[in-house]
């Protein structure tokens, strides 16, 4: 929600959300009576076809349960059925005689059938097969009906006798049905063709058709149609579904019969439907495309009357906030009122522009005198405290460790005084710290000792200087005591974080009892003030303020005692970045702000 309120606030927004209550009402009505008119139509071409599928089905079912009625009274008490059912051999005379008998009173009965192709009856013992067909046809097509009859009755085991059925024939589909007597099989047959004449008659457009299926929804006919549009056959027993590719729609409505496993099927395209809509329903689309398409056009006119100045002096005003003050308005044909807001804007920043710079390089100036201040300010801290050393160490006269002692010191004060710039290399800091450590090692000979770790991938780093050997110095004056030996470490180390930004990691750790509470309450303060009002940490607020103003908030210091062993821990975090050579110029600095 917060990231979608500013948006919400736009006037791009409010002004969508003004148009959109104007015209989406109209539109939705027009619309809505659209699709409504539409349904309705299908609705009533549905219901007419279904009608007339439903009157044809219930007329192709009575013709069949007639059929049905006539193969089972003829089964039952017809003598000649009776004469078939044994072999041949035993008495062929009245074999032949039943068999010309039975002949000739099917093919005088088909005639009352007009929807058959043929009645036929099989001897199983004899393997005789007798086909009438209710109409004259070529020798070539009673043999081909008679195959077909003949692979048909090689599967009468799995057929069920109740029923018709349908069978795939070489050249078309046929639908037949099978009764068995003892061992004579009786049975009618009909060419799918010859039950499709009258659809054949019915309008269902050019590219409709009515079929016949199957009960897995098989089509006899129309293949081809049905495959092109990916069509599906399935319809519902009350109303219709719409089927197709998304390009041609159709609607499928259909009957299924009640005394075999097949289907009547009417396919009929949206296109010729819709052509029937009423004149008043072809106005409403009319004027909801015309809506729609002014719509368009309006907000078009707004978007580059008005709301494209209004974004361009949004994003230059965005980009000034982001600190890009070279944005400006590009000067395009517009109204006058937003060339003179343009005009405006463009002076406006230009002016600011050339006073930031001012108060900047001011700023820069004055942030360059102060770190240089505070590199100076660790000289004096560290001096006095050297000549107590060498003062303690002339008053043992251990003249040995004075020569050792003023020779490291040499090398100290060498760094202490060529340091003056903002960066020092890794190598250098480490070198120093090392220097120092010795000499404190010098001062506490038995009970001190330290490590410095030295990553040769690390050491062209650059780091500001005395930033580890303050650390260090700030250690041993909480650590080190008379009582117990005490190890210092200072080790180096780089860590990634996860928007790939890399970092140098100083570590120094003691193995001493750890900050006191009170000091670590007052170090986690982070707290510019603490070390410069009391005067104490002097080196750690100097250091914690060089960080800030090098790299404001991307370095940090932590304090904290480790629970292992007690020992007080301090975690410098660098960012790791490119810098030209070059000391205290402005451009280095202003970089890492």
């Amino acid at each position: 929600m917060r990231k979608l309120k500013p948006y919400v606030n736009t006037l791009r927004f409010k002004f969508l959300v003004a148009v959109l209550v104007i015209f989406a009402p109209l539109v939705t009505v027009l619309v809505i009576n659209n699709y409504y008119s539409a349904d309705v139509v299908r609705n009533q071409v549905s219901q007419s076809n279904k009608n007339m599928l439903s009157l044809y089905m219930n007329q192709i079912d009575r013709n069949l349960e007639e059929v049905d009625k006539y193969l089972s009274n003829t089964l039952e008490s017809d003598l000649s059925v009776l004469d078939m059912e044994f072999p041949k051999s035993r008495d062929e005379d009245r074999y032949n005689i039943a068999k010309l008998t039975l002949f000739n009173t099917l093919r005088d009965d088909a005639g009352y059938y007009p929807i058959l192709d043929a009645f036929f009856v099989y001897s199983e013992p004899n393997s005789d097969l007798l086909l009438t067909q209710n109409t004259p046809v070529s020798y070539e097509d009673r043999e081909t009906a008679r195959n077909e009859v003949r692979k048909m009755l090689q599967k009468a085991d799995t057929i069920d006798f109740a029923k018709w059925h349908v069978w795939k024939g070489e050249q078309d589909y046929y639908l037949f049905h099978l009764m068995k007597s003892g061992n004579v099989y009786m049975g009618a047959w009909i060419s799918s063709s010859k039950l499709m004449v009258p659809l054949s008659l019915i309008d269902l457009g050019k590219s409709g058709a009515a079929v016949i299926t199957t009960d897995k929804m098989e089509p006899f006919s129309h293949e081809e149609l049905i495959r092109d549009k990916g069509l599906d056959l399935r319809f519902p027993m009350d109303s219709y579904s719409i089927t197709g590719d998304g390009n041609d729609m159709y609607l499928v409505m259909g009957e299924s019969s009640t005394q075999g496993n097949f289907n009547l099927v009417a396919i009929v395209p949206e296109s010729t439907i819709l052509q029937k809509l009423p004149y008043l329903q072809r106005v409403s689309s009319v004027i909801s495309i015309a809506a729609v398409l002014f719509l368009l056009l309006f907000v078009f006119m707004m978007r580059h009357i008005f709301l494209n100045p209004v974004k361009r002096i949004v994003v230059a005003m965005r980009k000034t906030r982001d600190g890009n003050w070279e944005s400006r308005i590009e000067q395009r044909p517009t109204s006058t009122e937003f060339e003179i807001v343009n005009e405006t804007f463009n002076r406006m920043i230009e002016e600011i522009h050339n006073l930031k710079i001012n108060v900047y390089e001011e700023k820069l100036n004055h942030q360059r005198a102060e770190l240089r201040h505070l590199q100076l300010q660790i000289n004096p801290h560290f001096f006095l405290n050297s000549l107590n050393i060498i003062y303690n160490l002339a008053t043992v006269k251990d003249f040995a460790l004075i020569q050792e002692m003023s020779r490291c010191l040499v090398s100290y004060f060498r760094f202490m005084f060529r340091s003056n710039s903002y960066f020092v290399s890794l190598r250098d800091e480490l070198s120093h710290t090392a220097n120092y450590l010795r000499i404190q090692q010098l001062r506490f000979p038995d009970i001190f000792q330290y490590r410095v770790d030295r990553p040769e991938e690390l050491l062209d780093l650059e780091v500001p200087p005395l930033i580890v050997q303050t650390m260090v110095e700030n250690t041993i004056k909480y650590a080190v005591n008379m009582d117990e030996p005490i190890l210092i470490t200072v080790e180096a180390d780089k860590e990634t974080d996860e928007e790939g930004n890399s970092r140098l990691i100083l570590s120094i750790k003691d193995t001493g009892p750890g900050f006191p509470d009170e000091v670590l309450r007052r170090l986690e303060r982070d707290d510019d003030s603490s070390g410069s009002e009391t005067g104490e940490q002097i080196g750690i607020w100097n250091a914690r303020r060089r960080l800030r103003l090098l790299y404001r908030e991307r370095a940090t210091i932590e304090f904290y005692n480790e629970e292992a062993n007690h020992g007080a821990v301090v975690r410098i975090g660098i960012p790791i970045e490119e810098r030209e050579r070059g000391e205290g110029d402005v451009s280095s600095l202003d970089r890492r702000r």
